[in-house]
This record gives structure tokens, sequence and C-alpha cells, in this order.
């Protein structure tokens, strides 16, 4: 989600898109209405950007005088011009998502195919059934329900189709990596003698040949 603090910016210079100030209400026309947020420089809320339905007048919506939370759409500190919107921002824009990026989403809808998961971006992603975990996957629902917060990467973004592929399994250990790891401290505990070991070899190698005492250390050993 976009940062829900309310921010006090001192110049126009601190403002930042996505961040959210307060301001009051001078003025309503047919295309918007004009917001002091404290500024000197007058804030500018289109019609399209006071709430997500559609507003016939912005007076049915916004009174002069009325305080508002409002967030920055865009500011141009040259030119002395403030876009607000009243809707909130989406957390990441399209151009904001990158392949590789790990993400913590909830899972919105289920399918056969897949679940997708809501990363706060315009559109849910897709997690494909071959995507959420190393092994078979009968259905989704084994492994996961509806509102359920789960980490994912970006495998691919497609600006066009607007289209997010996300992974599950990709940020989990694989078994096979997971076995050669186990493999690998076998091999460490074969090689590396313990203290009981290294001091038979010791004593074996000190017998000079005595070979009841190094049958003796033999047996000891096994």
């Amino acid at each position: 989600m976009a940062n829900e603090e309310l921010k006090t910016p001192e110049t126009i210079e601190d403002l930042k898109p996505k961040m959210k100030v307060s301001g009051k209400v001078l003025k309503t026309s047919l295309a918007g209405a004009i917001v002091d947020v404290g500024l000197g420089v007058p804030g500018l809320i289109h019609i399209s950007k006071i709430q997500k339905g559609s507003v016939t007048r912005v007076s049915d919506v916004l009174k002069v005088g009325q305080e508002v939370e409002v967030w920055i759409q865009k500011a141009d500190p040259e030119n002395k011009k403030i876009e607000l919107t009243m809707i909130e921002p989406l957390g990441m824009d399209w151009r904001e998502i990158k392949p590789e990026m790990e993400l913590v989403g909830k899972i919105t809808r289920i399918e056969k195919y897949g679940v997708f998961v809501d990363i706060d971006a315009e559109r849910p992603g897709l997690v494909h059934i071959s995507e959420m975990a190393h092994g078979y996957v009968r259905t989704p629902s084994d492994i996961v329900k509806k509102g359920d917060e789960v980490s994912v990467k970006v495998l691919k973004v497609d600006r066009r189709k607007k289209q997010i592929k996300l992974s599950m399994k990709a940020l989990e250990e694989s078994p096979q990596e997971a076995l050669h790891f186990e493999e690998d401290e076998d091999e460490i505990r074969e090689e590396t003698p313990t203290a009981f070991e290294a001091a038979i070899r010791k004593a074996m190698d000190a017998s000079d040949g005595n070979n009841e005492l190094a049958e003796i250390l033999s047996e000891l050993k096994n």
C-alpha cells in the first residue's frame, strides 16, 4: 500500500509522488477542485481523481472549506504546479515491478491452474501451479487458501498484456540442494576423524610392529 503516514512538507520541493498530505478545498468547478496544501501553491484535483466511482458534479462530493486528505500525483516546482488525487495510489506502478524482485502478497483467487496474488499493483500476479512447489501439486488448494500471505519472486512482467508471473518455489530450497548439502556433511564427517580415532591411529603407529597391540586397538576402533 502507499505510505499511510500523513506528511507535512515545508516547500514544494519536498513533495514526492504518493506522499500523503492534508489540505483544504478552496474552490470547486466542473473540472475538479483547487486545494490548499499549505505551501502557497494550490493543488489541483481532477474530477476523475476524486473517487474511484464516477463523479457527476464535484460539488456533490467536495465543499469549499472542507478538510481533505490527498496524495501527491505530480509536483512541478519550476512551474509551481501540484497535481493531487484523493484515490489512494498503488504501492507499485508497472515501471517499478522488475523480474527477480522478492515480494509478499495475499492470495485473492484460486484456480485449477494456479493462484492470483495481490502484490499491491494494478493487477494481481499469477503463480502457476508448476511454480507453487518443487514437488508435484495436485491442486493449489492442497497448499494454500484464499487470504493466505505468501512470499513470491517476480519471474516476468508483460506491461502490454498487463500480466505478472510469479513463483513461490523460487524462494524455497530445492530437495536436490538439500540432499547435496546433507551428502557434503556426511563426507566431512567421514573425512574428519574423531579424537578417539586419532588416538587409536597414533597408538597403532607407535606399536612398532606389535601385532597383538595393533589387533586390540583395531577391535576397540570397530
